[in-house]
């Protein structure tokens, strides 16, 4: 079945003014053409989700070669705004055959395996020059139009409905891999398209590892139990994070732990602004943290930006001193790791817009007690 169209009839179809985008992109930069061998990069500019293909974007329209499996999705979801071209063996045969004499042409560096890049020194591509073009695609994508920030907007209620269920279910005794499990099932049972990345359940002083694998441990009574999830509309993805007490009221150690990181992720989301550079926002949430002793217990940048990969640009952290753009959609994501006892961490999904923050999620962070 052909997957979800990245097109919402509710909102202007953006892709023409994308590739024209581009097409001024490769102007600039002297190129005639782009190769675009990142999967999420194709789907922006066309609508193609299959997970095989090549494109090629020139001044004149955009090429997409794909092979059998994708013939029919492929023609749907790209429409007129693409020529499509299916091959039965290798798409890189024939997209050797179908490009046109240009000059130079440019390739994505950072999403050509090396293998790929072989075949661009192979006798079949001599007839056209290449050259390392840069994150071009990306520079678009960092800014959202009204469907992509409806669609992470969508994905973020989806996730926090589906978390919402899960916890009125979770237990002690239960294991981490059984509440992953009940929450990637909720997450799909309310529409989720796919889990953007593996889930993350970490309990007791496991909670302390801040990208811990979901293990079999089983959760007690009195633990933190921290998880970190997304879901995927319309191939958008947001990302959640909420850290929770197990099967007692939290302690005093707790509650002061918690409130701490509360306070950091509420300071930053609200204070975040388009235009101020990526290092300044990070201070936002950092700040307060260090100012209570733990700035060494939060060793991870506060935020990344959100859309077709759930880790994209730009960067909230200490190294960041871009500007952030004004239509990002970025994570507030502050947490505090003590070995031993367990951590907390905090994340919502935040728009920048012109007027200032727009929260994407439910922004509900309040200590959640299961008892």
């Amino acid at each position: 079945m052909p997957a979800t169209s990245t097109r919402s009839p509710t909102h202007p179809d953006r892709r023409p003014e994308r590739q024209a985008a581009l097409a001024a992109l490769l102007e600039a930069d002297g190129l005639d053409a782009l190769l675009v061998t990142s999967r999420p990069n194709i789907r922006y500019l066309s609508g193609f989700s299959g997970s095989a293909g090549l494109a090629v974007a020139t001044q004149q329209g955009l090429l997409i070669v794909t092979d059998f499996r994708y013939d029919e999705q492929a023609r749907q979801e790209c429409g007129a705004l693409a020529r499509v071209e299916i091959e039965g063996t290798s798409v890189w045969d024939r997209l050797f055959k179908e490009l046109p004499p240009l000059g130079m042409i440019g390739f994505e560096s950072h999403a050509l395996t090396v293998r790929d890049a072989e075949r661009l020194s192979s006798t079949a591509a001599a007839a056209w020059k290449w050259k390392s073009a840069g994150e071009l695609v990306e520079k678009l994508r960092v800014r959202k139009d009204e469907a992509e920030i409806a669609a992470i907007g969508a994905a973020a209620a989806l996730a926090t409905t589906a978390l919402r269920d899960t916890l009125t279910e979770v237990r002690p005794g239960q294991t981490e891999l059984e509440i992953a499990g009940m929450l990637e099932g909720a997450l799909r049972r309310h529409g989720s398209e796919a889990h953007p990345f593996p889930t993350i359940v970490a309990s007791g002083p496991r909670s302390a590892l801040p990208h811990a694998h979901t293990s079999s441990r089983t959760v007690a009574a009195g633990e933190w139990l921290l998880l970190d999830f997304g879901a995927v509309v319309d191939g958008y993805c947001a990302d959640i994070t909420r850290t929770v007490v197990v099967g007692a009221r939290a302690d005093e150690g707790q509650r002061a732990l918690y409130g701490l990181v509360q306070d950091a992720q509420r300071r930053a989301r609200e204070g975040v602004r388009a235009g101020m550079s990526g290092k300044a926002a990070d201070a936002l949430a950092r700040d307060p943290i260090e100012a209570r002793g733990f700035g060494a217990a939060f060793g991870h940048s506060t935020g990344h930006g959100l859309g077709l990969e759930v880790h994209e640009a730009p960067r909230l952290a200490r190294t960041a001193v871009d500007p952030l753009p004004e239509g990002a959609v970025v994570t507030i994501e502050p947490g505090v790791y003590v070995a031993g006892r367990g951590g907390v961490r905090i994340e919502d999904d935040v728009y920048l817009s012109a007027d200032g923050p727009v929260l994407l999620s439910d922004g509900c962070t309040d200590l959640v007690e299961l008892v």
